[in-house]
């Protein structure tokens, strides 16, 4: 069973643990406007998913606005932020901060994401939300990169990430470690 610190403290997760090298498993989740997006699977473009434990924190504010920024120049490449904020709260980060180069999806339902990516919080004060973490799926739905943050309340590796990305969308290496 994976781990991860929250402000020092152990905190286990639960779910399927995946690997770098294995299916990413497609899940849907609900949209800001109460829409499915698949995420995971086979598809037309590399993807950057980003999971947060909620929007409504400064931490998870910083990492969107971020990736709303930095990804949204790699070409071939979809982004979508998976937490189990509920779709109006989304929405509403998303106009008020000006997020529009990524989208969101909420996990809130079944918990389905969280479980079938090994990212459910299942102790502590956070017990039933997501760790913080990242994957990169390439076209054909192979997990590529993966960070589950070693602290909850700490940024992921944003170089490495972008790196993994745009190594997933062209042939081109540019070095970059997967975890």
């Amino acid at each position: 069973m994976a781990t991860t610190k929250l402000q020092g403290t152990p905190v286990k997760l639960t779910g399927e643990e995946i690997k770098v090298g294995d299916s990413a498993p497609t899940i849907k989740v609900v949209a800001k406007d109460l829409s499915e997006i698949k995420v995971g699977g086979k598809s037309d473009k590399a993807q950057l998913i980003v999971v947060v434990p909620s929007l409504d924190t400064a931490v998870c504010a910083q990492e969107t606005h971020t990736f709303n920024k930095k990804a949204a120049s790699i070409t071939d490449a979809s982004v979508v932020v998976v937490s189990m904020d509920l779709p109006f709260a989304m929405g509403r980060f998303c106009t008020t901060e000006g997020i529009d180069n990524l989208s969101v999806g909420s996990d809130f339902r079944e918990k389905a994401f969280a479980q079938a990516y090994g990212v459910l919080i299942k102790d502590g004060p956070l017990k039933g939300l997501s760790a913080r973490a990242i994957f990169i799926v390439n076209k054909s739905g192979k997990v590529v990169y993966k960070e589950i943050c070693p602290e909850i309340t700490e940024e992921p590796n944003y170089e490495a990430a972008l790196c993994a990305l745009e190594e997933a969308t062209s042939k081109k290496r540019c070095g970059c470690s997967s975890k």
